[in-house]
């Protein structure tokens, strides 16, 4: 195996991010927490100095992978990458368990492998990297319902790569001159090709398609107050990368969004779990993505490549805001919680700003990416998925917008009077307040990294202001009168029924009907060969010459053998004759005479019933 680096790409963008991971293992304290923070830096300074167009080639085993390629949109997602790395550093600053610190940069390192694979190959090992590392954020939690959930989080992420591998088998045997290009295969998809349809199931796992989405909401609040900030970083806007590459303006992702975009409002409305709330607002918030990358325009693309980068963001200061009540209070149902705002102001305050922005309001970042979905799919002739968009933009509002800050923190007087949050998860969700609000002020600073420029796309015209902030005020008006009307779902203690229900309740019972069938099968095998089969053999063996006389007195005595004796007096007398080993002479040249026969019969059938082989 030999390393042949074909341009001037002299370390792998991940390299930072790997090494920092790997030294966590063994130090402890603030040298761990100072690595978390610095290895993200140096990697983002890395990436920054890449050149489009170059690559960096492995030759392993006669075969070559491209194991980076750098264009215009590897180096965004490796910015978001590193800068969502730092965030989850610096909120995780105080951390003392090494496991949580070295699987964070090395899931941090996985997403930039996945975001700069050149091919195929490369892509599938580091999509393989981001299910192992990733699991011990919720593992870490260290309880039995975070141990079981990490467990059911790891099963999808593993059927995701054996799906992957799949679809690379296919792509191979499909004799195509380069079978691993990490190139569009959307004509592929839509003339049938098994391998692409493979790949776009591998992929949805990871994006939590509908029916494949239970991983995360059932993962990701198990998770620890910490491992949620990574968690909602990397896999999915991972997945979005790799799906922008492989199904730009593949219709069936258009629905597949629309369908990703509503389903969860439904179940945010009403989950008690303020994470969990969260984690049905990602799945919202990435079925924009998908119809984005569906429409498949250049504009339409770098609408979704913009939201991802911001939703890591804004999605990381909520999940930040909530992992620092967390932290404080021990609980997160929404039930038990407000108030809270007397004693953690500063919390409060990150809170709604990242509220707002994935509520798209004018001048948070939300909005300047969500709008050029949006425009792209009424311009494009999707009113119906317009208007789906349209719905989903108002629920999303009603759900994270209002209902995570106003449950948490005001609602009623729960009585908790916890501490401010550390001073790292401050600093940590103070500077991602500040992106939110920069990119929403600031727009053409992030449509500048985009691989087409947003097109000359300009966020702040009156319709798309207008539009919005009427979408806004009436989703408000709503859930004020809701509230006020005593109509809007009360925060309960309850557990609501997912498609994971069906997944749970199949599993089981196709467990006890598979257990009950082999467990049985089992016992009668075992009662037939050992209880039956070997117990006559193990009788036959102790007693054999015996059983055998029994066998041939009545034969013996007709052939007048024992003329003038009973039956039981033959068989007595040849039972202590095979006892004794003592035979008649006639008898026993008769027994010989048979055994020659039977050896000269079976040598002469065993030819013709296994004739020799010609060579």
């Amino acid at each position: 195996m030999s390393f042949l680096a074909a341009s001037e790409i002299s370390a792998h963008p991940a390299l930072a991010l790997l090494i920092g991971g790997l030294v966590t293992i063994f130090i402890r304290g603030r040298y761990a927490g100072a690595l978390m923070v610095a290895a993200p830096l140096l990697g983002f300074w890395v990436v920054s100095q890449l050149e489009s167009g170059s690559s960096s080639i492995i030759s392993c085993f006669g075969q070559e992978i491209i194991s980076v390629n750098v264009d215009k949109q590897s180096i965004l997602f490796g910015y978001l990458f590193h800068l969502a790395a730092f965030i989850g550093g610096l909120y995780s600053f105080h951390l003392k368990d090494p496991w949580q610190i070295s699987m964070g940069l090395l899931y941090a390192a996985s997403a930039v492998g996945v975001a700069f694979a050149g091919d195929l190959l490369s892509l599938f090992l580091w999509w393989e990297a981001l299910a192992i590392t990733s699991v011990f954020q919720i593992w870490g939690r260290k309880t039995e319902r975070s141990e079981n959930a990490g467990f059911r989080y790891l099963f999808f992420h593993v059927l995701s790569g054996l799906l992957l591998l799949a679809g690379i088998a296919f792509r191979y045997a499909s004799g195509d001159a380069d079978p691993f290009a990490l190139v569009s295969l959307t004509e592929l998809l839509s003339g049938g090709d098994a391998g692409a349809q493979l790949i776009l199931l591998a992929i949805g796992v990871k994006c939590a398609f509908p029916c494949l989405h239970v991983w995360l909401t059932d993962g990701y609040p198990e998770s620890t107050p910490t491992g949620a900030v990574f968690l909602s970083a990397f896999t999915t806007k991972a997945a979005i990368c790799v799906l922008a590459r492989l199904f730009p303006g593949a219709e069936i992702l258009i629905t597949i969004g629309a369908v990703m975009a509503m389903f969860p409002i439904f179940y945010a409305v009403i989950e008690n779990d303020l994470r969990r709330v969260l984690g049905y607002s990602m799945i919202n918030q990435i079925g924009f993505m998908v119809v984005g990358i569906g429409i498949g325009t250049e504009l339409s693309i770098d609408g979704s490549l913009a939201h991802a980068f911001n939703d890591v963001l804004f999605k990381g200061l909520l999940f930040m805001s909530m992992g620092a009540v967390l932290h404080r209070t021990g609980e997160m149902r929404g039930s038990e919680l407000g108030g809270l705002y007397r004693t953690m102001p500063l919390t409060t305050a990150f809170c709604i700003v990242g509220a707002a922005s994935i509520s798209a309001f004018p001048l948070f970042s939300g909005f300047v990416s969500k709008s050029i979905i949006m425009a792209e799919a009424a311009a494009h002739g999707h009113h119906v998925v317009w208007l789906c968009l349209l719905f989903a933009s108002a629920g999303v509002f009603h759900h994270a917008g209002i209902k995570i800050p106003f449950f948490a923190f005001f609602a009623h007087d729960s009585g908790l009077r916890p501490k401010e949050a550390p001073v790292n998860m401050l600093l940590a969700m103070g500077f991602a307040a500040f992106m939110c609000i920069f990119i929403g002020c600031n727009p053409d600073w992030l449509y500048a990294m985009l691989p087409g420029g947003a097109a000359g796309y300009h966020p702040y015209d009156a319709t798309h202001v207008v539009t919005q902030t009427e979408i806004l005020l009436f989703s408000a008006l709503a859930f004020t009168l809701l509230n006020l009307w005593k109509q809007y779902p009360p925060e309960l203690k309850s557990v609501n029924l997912d498609i994971d229900y069906v997944y749970r309740k199949g599993g089981r019972l196709f467990s006890s009907s598979m257990a009950t069938f082999w467990n049985g099968l089992n016992e009668k095998a075992h009662a037939f060969f050992v209880g039956g089969v070997a117990g006559k053999f193990s009788a036959f063996t102790a007693d054999g010459p015996g059983i055998m006389a029994k066998w041939l007195s009545q034969p013996l005595q007709a052939l007048g053998f024992y003329p003038g004796k009973s039956d039981e007096e033959t068989e007595a007398d040849l039972e202590k004759q095979a006892t004794t080993g003592i035979h008649p002479v006639g008898l026993t040249a008769l027994f010989g005479i048979l055994f020659l026969l039977g050896f000269l019969v079976l040598a002469w059938i065993y030819p013709i019933l296994f004739p020799p082989l010609s060579i």
